[in-house]
């Protein structure tokens, strides 16, 4: 939701998140527009996630390989692997990801396949990928859309939108003078914003 305000056009924004991607699944995902993505899944089965680090010296195009590192998706549970061979998560035909995890609904932790990682302090690019995910904060987020979109933002701003407080006028224009309550209402529909996120008219 924030990158929707702070980023009003779809195509430019960093992260995004489709509450209605396919039946009964929801997409949250990244682009950094140098090559670097992710995808992360929400179904019944549970949620899937892959990562990929263009400059990863796992990348399946890295020495002409031409396939996903070994190990990396090889012990996906079959009620994932439809998003294998995701033409959305694919170039020609091959699975773009240095990082798979997954986590079916019954488990009680987190899966990755057994792999014989390359040198290197973050050779998959799961670090550089998740950062601000795995961090969670309010404070990571203002600190990454500082960077990323080359302004100051404000803080109390985000953490309402963490807290998932209704939007306001006052609150969007807090964050970009340039968007309104109408400007969003499509995103927040896609995002699935909590109920009573725009206030009566």
């Amino acid at each position: 939701m924030l990158d929707a305000i702070l980023c009003p056009e779809w195509e430019s924004r960093y992260y995004s998140f489709d509450a209605r991607w396919a039946p009964g699944e929801e997409l949250a995902s990244m682009r950094n527009g140098s090559g670097d993505v992710y995808s992360i899944v929400f179904s019944a089965a549970g949620a899937f996630i892959r990562g990929f680090d263009h400059e990863s010296p796992m990348s399946p195009f890295a020495s002409g390989r031409n396939r996903v590192w070994p190990g990396v998706v090889d012990s996906v549970p079959g009620v994932f692997a439809d998003y294998l061979a995701e033409p959305a998560f694919s170039v020609e035909g091959i699975l773009e990801a240095t990082v798979c995890l997954w986590r079916q609904t019954e488990d009680d932790r987190w899966h990755v396949g057994v792999i014989d990682f390359p040198a290197g302090a973050d050779p998959d690019g799961a670090l550089g990928l998740f950062g601000v995910l795995m961090d969670g904060s309010p404070e990571a987020y203002r600190r990454f859309a500082e960077e990323y979109y080359e302004q100051a933002i404000d803080s109390d701003a985000v953490a309402q939108v963490y807290q998932l407080r209704p939007l306001t006028e006052e609150l969007l224009h807090r964050l970009n003078r340039d968007v309104s309550l109408a400007d969003l209402e499509e995103d927040v529909t896609a995002i699935a914003y909590p109920s009573g996120a725009l206030p009566p008219a």
